[in-house]
């Protein structure tokens, strides 16, 4: 699935290609990519048309594009999720149609006689129309910032980190806590800190998490300088072409490879029917807590049953 650094360079893409440009013609080739929109593809292809693209946001991995308002009313934006195969692209009208094409809209005076098309071979992802939402769409509200924007707040997520329990990669993928950060970034971040993805947020130093959040801000501005990372076709800017951050990574990927720090060899676990990479030496696993009783000595355990002869 694109991350923060994948769907800002989409996102930077439409900025310069599409914001000006008015939507004459909405073509809807397969309903599931608007399954979310309440009045069906037509109604979707209704509220769109005549309408004109002021602007191009993001929070986390959502994309909107804000509307010019009608007749006084708030702005409303055409959300976007690009899901695990969804793609952007800016194609002149005259473009063969590409085989998973999903949606097209038709523009007029951005770039001339231009397409802003929705392919997406898996269908997770999709496009709707938010009422009101130019400025920041209601669906998406409960997204937290993410790393990059200039007002996430360190101090707050330093505070949540060390309050639970929970492993602290399981809580940089949580996106209510803090968005953008997905699987690949994630480990990358956590090699770098030489953290393991299983460390409870509550055995984590105020240092620790901030020096976390450093490394995480670090490997997604070097992914956007690369154009984000591909392992396949699926990701793409809006103009089709590939980033490369996937040469630079340390970790995720890498399994069985040996570490670049210390020469150990790279080991793969299962994670949320993903997958963590990590250096089992640089990031040792987390002990696990012997259970205490309340007067704080140690638990006694069951002593091993007698040996027969």
């Amino acid at each position: 699935m694109p991350e923060l650094p994948e769907v800002e360079v989409v996102r930077a893409g439409l900025e310069r290609h599409v914001v000006g440009a008015t939507i004459v013609a909405v073509d809807v080739r397969h309903e599931r990519p608007v399954r979310r929109h309440p009045t069906g593809p037509a109604g979707f292809a209704a509220e769109l048309v005549g309408r004109r693209i002021v602007g191009a946001r993001r929070r986390g991995k959502y994309l909107w594009l804000p509307l010019a308002p009608l007749d006084g009313e708030p702005g409303d934006a055409i959300m976007a999720h690009l899901g695990m195969s969804g793609q952007l692209l800016v194609q002149p009208s005259s473009a063969p149609y590409e085989r998973h094409l999903r949606v097209r809209l038709g523009l007029a005076g951005a770039d001339e006689g231009s397409e802003l098309r929705f392919v997406d071979q898996r269908m997770f992802g999709g496009l709707s129309v938010s009422r009101g939402g130019a400025e920041l769409p209601p669906e998406i509200s409960h997204i937290a910032r993410d790393p990059l924007d200039p007002l996430f707040d360190d101090a707050e997520l330093v505070r949540r980190v060390r309050r639970s329990s929970s492993g602290i990669k399981r809580i940089l993928l949580t996106q209510t806590v803090v968005s953008g950060v997905g699987n690949i970034y994630a480990d990358e971040a956590l090699w770098r800190a030489r953290l393991h993805g299983e460390r409870p947020g509550n055995r984590l130093t105020a240092a620790q998490v901030r020096e976390l959040l450093g490394h995480v801000r670090d490997v997604m501005n070097e992914a956007l300088a690369q154009g984000g990372t591909s392992f396949d076709a699926l990701y793409v800017n809006v103009n089709g072409e590939s980033g490369y951050f996937d040469r630079s990574l340390h970790a995720y990927g890498r399994e069985d490879e040996p570490c670049e720090r210390c020469g150990a060899l790279l080991r793969r676990v299962a994670f949320m029917n993903r997958s963590s990479y990590f250096c089992p030496v640089c990031q040792p696993a987390p002990r696990r807590r012997t259970s205490t009783a309340r007067s704080g000595r140690r638990t006694p355990t069951t002593p091993a049953a007698p040996t027969t002869r």
